[in-house]
């Protein structure tokens, strides 16, 4: 089978296209022959550079989320699911195999059923994005810990950045689950993605005060902040949330120190939570996947631009341009196409 892999740290020239042998399931895992791989930006962050946590293989396929049909079990598992249409998710860590290959064995709860109305693509953009987003809306203090239609009702969720895919995916997810949804953009591209997405109000926060705009929308203040830059927006949200409001961290872009003013996070009792989808406790994460997968059987989750996530899409043999492009900062979701028919 063909697969992408790659020996040593580096940038994406470092990836190869090889050919491997077809691999067998094991007890309690399944083989998907895999359509669409996704790449998140973990991928190319620990393809580039030694990180903590992600241990080194002396081969390792990179990617941790994709979709396929399942085409073999492991002894002893459901025969009934052979054929079965699946998402998959952390495919790759702390395993050598991630899912830019034709075919993927993994344990079988990280093979989920993907409806039949749900597309290839809408199932490779999940993984990561949807799951760390999942947790971003489920850890305010006396707030819902899982997800279904009003559970937020109440509820006021800002998003920043609501047109990367982890944005995205917090946008449907909140108003899935009844929540008025706030997002900031950088301009009017943006604006228009994060609109596609579901949000209810969108500031841009460059041609506009953003705390003013914020307030003026939600007077009582926002009960959520999906933070992707907590280094240049920290200000911002002590200034927007709400008494007991929480702003859930789950990546660094604009640097790594972040200042928390005080007196404000005193007086409101703000708390800052910080999301690295792969180390939550494990019953969230079992939570996060029965959920997901609940709101793409309700069509609540889409992909593609007119679901505010343009997709970007390359051959196996271009995967090393795939992470180029993530690491470049493409808006949207890039993928691989897999499957050669």
């Amino acid at each position: 089978m063909k697969a992408i892999t790659y020996t040593d740290n580096g940038g994406p020239e470092v990836l190869r296209l090889t050919d491997r042998a077809l691999p067998e399931p094991g007890p309690g895992e399944v083989r998907v022959r895999i359509h669409v791989s996704g790449v998140n930006p973990t991928d190319w962050k620990a393809r580039q550079v030694a990180v903590p946590g992600f241990p080194r293989f002396p081969e390792q396929v990179p990617n941790q989320d994709g979709s396929g049909v399942i085409d073999a079990v492991g002894p002893g598992g459901d025969a009934g699911r052979v054929g079965e249409r699946v998402w998959v998710w952390e495919a790759a860590w702390r395993r050598a195999d991630g899912t830019a290959q034709e075919y993927v064995v993994l344990p079988e709860r990280q093979a989920v059923p993907l409806p039949d109305g749900a597309s290839f693509e809408l199932g490779a953009s999940l993984g990561i994005p949807a799951l760390t987003a999942h947790r971003a809306l489920t850890v305010l203090d006396g707030g819902p810990t899982r997800l279904a239609p009003g559970a937020l009702a109440g509820r006021t969720v800002l998003v920043a950045g609501g047109a990367g895919a982890v944005g995205n995916a917090a946008i449907q997810l909140a108003r899935w689950a009844g929540a008025e949804v706030v997002t900031t953009v950088s301009g009017p591209e943006k604006a228009e993605l994060a609109t596609a997405a579901g949000a209810h109000h969108v500031v841009n926060y460059r041609t506009e005060d953003a705390a003013e705009a914020i307030k003026r929308v939600a007077p009582r203040g926002v009960d959520i902040v999906v933070e992707v830059a907590p280094a240049v927006n920290t200000a911002l949200d002590a200034e927007v949330l709400a008494p007991g409001g929480v702003v859930a961290v789950y990546a660094n872009d604009g640097g790594n120190e972040m200042g928390i003013p005080l007196l404000p996070a005193m007086f409101g009792n703000l708390s800052w939570k910080f999301v690295l989808v792969y180390t939550v406790p494990e019953e969230a994460k079992r939570a996060a996947v029965a959920d997901v997968g609940a709101a793409v059987a309700a069509g609540a989750l889409r992909a593609g631009r007119e679901a505010g996530l343009p997709l970007h899409r390359y051959p196996l043999e271009k995967t090393a341009d795939a992470h180029a492009a993530v690491q470049g900062g493409a808006v949207g979701k890039v993928l691989i196409d897999v499957a050669r028919d």
